[in-house]
Parts: structure tokens; C-alpha cells; sequence
């Protein structure tokens, strides 16, 4: 496969007491970035990890910190999310009134920007978003908690926009948020997407850096 694919162990399914233990593990395995939910518990019922967390993942691992906003006012708290660690930042396109500019900011703070849709908004909201993104992430569950079901339909809508990016010249990689395992990896990323990102599959046994291997072997 030409297209390179990445994988992102998402540290909302880490056991927190091995935090350093299992962030060795992921980097040693061979995981391409780290994905941390930031949850607020007002856009989505649950409420996660801050700054500060992110600060001490950035001491634990040379991976890149793929920090994924789960709240409202995004733009309020970029700035100390990337002066934490964070070198990708992406805001939900439904909690931003104004995306283009909070976009830009991320990429003036020096971090790669990437726009979110949940499972029902429409992909118009990454056609127009994408001149102005490093990235499109294509949630396939409901955002919120960890451990939940691939939504079926997100394999079109992934289709769809590597599609429309492909004719439109834009080389910008999408990725894919919950979900994801062994049985289900592939057919991901034969869609289209070439960032996955992957909790329960990963972390659930521990093995961690078997896991990681398991799933490139699934990709093929």
C-alpha cells in the first residue's frame, strides 16, 4: 500500500497507574502518534485528561501528542495544550462558530490543525474546513467514552471524502476515531484512512506492542 498509514494508540484506554510503563510500550511497539480525548463534560458526557496531563505524556515519549478537543470554547484552552506538548490539535467542527479562525490558530501556535465531525454532521463541514486543515478526523463512534462499536456507515463517509480530497488535489490524510481492531482495520483503512486511531484493541490485555503489531499485520 503506497499511502502511509499510522497508528495512534489512544491513551483514554491506558491503565493511568502504568501511564510511563505503557507510553514506553506504545513508543517501543512502534505506534506512530499518541491520541489523548480531552473531554469537558459539557460537548460530551465525560471529562478526561488537561494540560497538565499532557505535559507529563510529553516527558514519557518523543511521539508526536495527536490532542483531540472534545470541548466547547476549544479556542479558549489551544494555547495550553500546545505549550503542554501537543504538536496536533484538533476542534470539533460543532463547537466552533467560527472554524477557519480557530484553525489558523493552531496552525500560528506551530501545531498541525485538524477538523472533527461527529458520526451524523455532514461532510460539507470537511469539504469547506479542508484548504485550511492538516487533517480531517472522521469520528466512527459517538464521542464520549471509550470501548464502544464502529458505526458501519463512517466506511462510506470515509470514501466519500478521500474522494472529494482526491479531486480536489488535497493530499491532507484522514483520520478515524473509535471503534477500531483487528476485525474491522483494514476495511478502514481500504476507505480511505490513513490515521487510526485505536484504544481498547491496543491497551485492553496489555500486550501492548503485540497489538500494535497486529494491527499493521490486519492492514496489510
Amino acid at each position: 500500500m503506497s499511502r502511509r498509514i499510522r497508528i495512534a494508540p489512544s491513551l483514554l484506554s491506558a491503565d493511568i497507574a502504568q501511564l510511563a510503563e505503557q507510553v514506553e510500550q506504545c513508543t517501543e511497539g512502534g505506534a506512530d502518534l499518541l491520541h489523548l480525548d480531552i473531554m469537558d463534560g459539557r460537548f460530551v458526557p465525560n471529562i478526561t485528561f488537561g494540560p497538565a496531563f499532557v505535559a507529563t505524556v510529553r516527558r514519557l515519549t518523543p511521539l508526536p501528542l495527536d490532542c483531540h478537543l472534545m470541548i466547547v470554547e476549544p479556542e479558549r484552552y489551544i494555547q495550553s495544550f500546545v505549550e503542554a506538548g501537543a504538536q496536533w490539535v484538533s476542534v470539533h467542527v460543532e463547537t466552533c462558530m467560527h472554524l477557519h479562525r480557530t484553525l489558523e490558530q493552531i496552525r500560528l501556535l506551530g501545531a498541525q490543525a485538524g477538523a472533527v465531525l461527529n458520526p451524523l454532521t455532514p461532510l460539507e463541514f470537511a469539504f469547506e474546513a479542508a484548504s485550511a486543515a492538516d487533517y480531517i478526523l472522521l469520528m466512527s463512534v459517538n464521542p464520549g467514552f471509550g470501548g464502544q462499536r464502529f458505526i458501519p456507515q463512517t466506511l462510506h463517509r470515509i470514501e466519500r471524502l478521500r474522494k472529494w480530497l482526491d479531486t480536489q488535489g488535497l493530499s491532507i490524510p484522514i483520520e478515524v476515531d473509535g471503534g477500531i481492531g483487528i476485525d474491522n482495520v483494514s476495511d478502514v483503512v481500504r476507505a480511505g484512512a490513513e490515521i487510526i486511531v485505536s484504544g481498547a484493541a491496543v491497551f485492553d490485555d496489555g500486550a501492548i506492542a503485540k497489538n500494535i503489531a497486529r494491527l499493521r499485520t490486519a492492514i496489510g
